[in-house]
């Protein structure tokens, strides 16, 4: 299939009332796509929510423990623009389905991993589940929205926010309690998963076959020249950074912080990092349709350098004011992924895969990176100072200013 084909489905506002009618009728794929990003991240983020057990059993360091978050998260990042290039010429329905099966044995072998090795590995296949994974399900989305596309996005990213949110507190009253052989009745839920996906893949591929049977409208255009959309390009990859390298300090050790500094148990540590991923589930859920309605760049500005006088007050409070202090933080960053994946989708309306695996690429490459750096920075200084450094990588925001104003061109 032609990537002409492949990107039919993506319509202008001027498309016929009756195309659009239909396109608008597929809410319950989006729901469906939304709640398979939900069992897919839960699955995943029981990798770093059972850190604090893998460190015990195998008395490991914060260097291995982000080297175990770098090798999921690296994987992840490298493959997704490969497998978002492929799907742009030769969309795969049921890839997604096959992709939860590689997730489904890194599963298994992580709840049997007898070494720090084997546990690499697993995270190495729950990476490439995940690489697999998004990119097609973000074009399955866009596809879906009816030309609602921030709205589409942030329901699929909410999906994911909510499984990454649920991963850990499940984690904390399952497997804390029984090990880390435990984490293999979560099987189940990547059964369910694959069940979901093959009928999501159904419906794509119905999908498809309609899109191709249309008239190629033409596509939106911008205005903007080749240079300028690989600057504005550019400054999302920098804002990716900030904002993911920041959370990785967040998502990885948050916990380790939580005990480290105020002696909270396993349990309840968990529970605050709940609080914290709910927070960024809200944000997400939010920041697409914001988008929609004042613009993105206006919501991308906001949501990363409105994070840094919490970020900045985080490591000097005590714990009541820590897991406060953490609810805003995530909440308005969360809202900048979806305003800033659809914003780099109508950069290049023309490679909705390749940008999807691209940004979603790049925020799991930038917090395995994140969390690596930080694990040693860690293990020379302290978990405290980390939280100090870190605090200051929300200012890179202040580069969103510099984005193009795609709404006075029609886009947004």
């Amino acid at each position: 299939m032609s990537a002409d084909t492949a990107n039919a489905e993506l319509l202008p506002p001027a498309a016929p009332r009756a195309v659009r009618q239909q396109d608008s009728l597929a809410l319950g794929a989006i729901a469906a796509i939304s709640l398979s990003h939900c069992l897919n991240d839960l699955i995943q983020s029981l990798v770093p929510a059972i850190y604090p057990i893998l460190k015990e059993s195998y008395a490991l360091d914060f260097a291995q423990i982000g080297l175990i978050t770098l090798t999921f998260q690296f994987t992840a990042s490298l493959l997704q623009p490969l497998v978002g290039m492929y799907s742009d010429r030769r969309p795969q329905p049921f890839s997604l389905a096959v992709g939860m099966g590689f997730t489904l044995a890194g599963l298994v072998l992580l709840a049997y991993a007898g070494s720090f090795w084997a546990i690499l590995f697993a995270a190495a296949l729950i990476g490439t589940g995940s690489a697999i994974f998004h990119p097609e399900a973000s074009r399955i989305a866009r596809a879906a929205s009816g030309g609602r596309h921030g709205l589409a996005q942030s329901v699929f990213q909410v999906g994911g926010n909510f499984g990454q949110a649920v991963g850990p507190l499940l984690a904390a009253f399952i497997v804390v309690p029984r090990g880390q052989a435990s984490v293999v009745w979560f099987s189940a839920v990547a059964l369910l998963a694959i069940a979901i996906l093959t009928a999501v893949g159904r419906w794509y591929r119905r999908h498809l076959a309609a899109a191709a049977s249309r008239p190629r409208p033409s596509a939106p255009h911008h205005g903007l020249s080749g240079r300028r959309v690989a600057w504005a390009m550019a400054i999302l990859v920098a804002l990716v950074f900030s904002k993911n390298f920041y959370s990785a300090s967040l998502t990885s050790y948050y916990t380790f912080y939580l005990i480290h500094r105020f002696g909270v148990p396993v349990q309840t540590a968990q529970i605050y990092l709940f609080v914290f991923l709910g927070s960024v589930a809200l944000g997400t859920i939010l920041g697409g349709p914001i988008g929609d309605r004042i613009g993105r760049k206006l919501v991308i500005w906001v949501s990363i350098l409105g994070v840094l006088p919490f970020a900045l007050a985080l490591p000097y409070v005590d714990l009541t004011w820590t897991v406060i202090l953490t609810i805003p933080i995530g909440f308005i960053m969360a809202s900048s992924f979806p305003a800033i994946v659809v914003f780099a989708q109508e950069l290049l309306p023309g490679r909705i895969g390749v940008v999807s695996g691209l940004f979603f690429g790049l925020s799991f490459g930038m917090g395995g990176l994140g969390a690596a750096v930080f694990g040693e920075l860690a293990d020379r200084t302290s978990i405290e100072f980390v939280y100090q450094v870190s605090a200051l990588l929300p200012a890179i925001g202040v580069v969103a200013i510099l984005l193009p104003n795609l709404r006075r061109r029609g886009v947004t």
